[in-house]
């Protein structure tokens, strides 16, 4: 079970600097969405050449031009890429052709997918690495967490391992942990924590 920070709105040295503070017990950084549009692959580049031990993924949610794209961000150095669950089938796998002669990974990002356990049965037969159930940040004023849908995803998943992502936070984690996940996507609870070290080592005590 990995714990992955979801970098999104710091700038870069503050990036490297909560990198640096939390080694040890980061096993992933990502680089979020927004992350990406503000910077392209710079962040991608810079963790993993300041921080080799940790896993890179850029959170590029893939649509379209599937394998074109996920190459510009494995040649930029990431270890795992994002493709959005809704995308077209041939996107999906143009993403996993870009990962196998990369020798990486793909994680399949579930937002908004509506027929959860349907979808989550043919990405799983693709050869992805990840799926991951992803609450929107907009979403997460309701009070919606993706538990639920987590249990969902666990329930038919065969071949790639679960990942979970939208407001995890300590009060919530261990709920999580029990149903079992890959990956366990922590944003701002770390990122916006008064001691960011101290919260990722918590959080990653209750890892298994």
């Amino acid at each position: 079970m990995k714990l992955q920070a979801a970098l999104d709105t710091l700038t870069l040295d503050e990036c490297i600097k909560l990198l640096e503070q939390t080694q040890g017990s980061i096993d992933v950084v990502e680089v979020g969405t927004p992350f990406v549009i503000e910077q392209g692959m710079v962040p991608v580049r810079t963790f993993k050449e300041k921080f080799p031990n940790i896993e890179v993924l850029a959170d590029a949610k893939i649509m379209d031009a599937g394998k074109y794209e996920a190459d510009k961000c494995f040649d930029a150095g990431a270890d795992i890429v994002t493709v959005l669950g809704v995308s077209n089938d041939a996107t999906i796998k143009g993403v996993v052709e870009s990962a196998k002669e990369h020798g990486r990974k793909v994680m399949v990002d579930m937002i908004e997918v509506k027929n959860l356990a349907e979808r989550t049965k043919e990405v799983d037969q693709m050869g992805v690495d990840y799926i991951c159930v992803h609450t929107a940040f907009d979403v997460q004023a309701t009070g919606k967490d993706p538990l639920d849908d987590l249990k969902v995803v666990n329930s038919v998943i065969k071949n790639a391992k679960s990942a979970v992502a939208g407001g995890v936070k300590l009060a919530t984690i261990d709920a999580i942990v029990e149903e079992g996940a890959g990956i366990i996507v922590v944003g701002g609870a770390i990122c916006n924590a008064e001691d960011p070290s101290a919260m990722a080592k918590e959080i990653k005590k209750h890892l298994k």
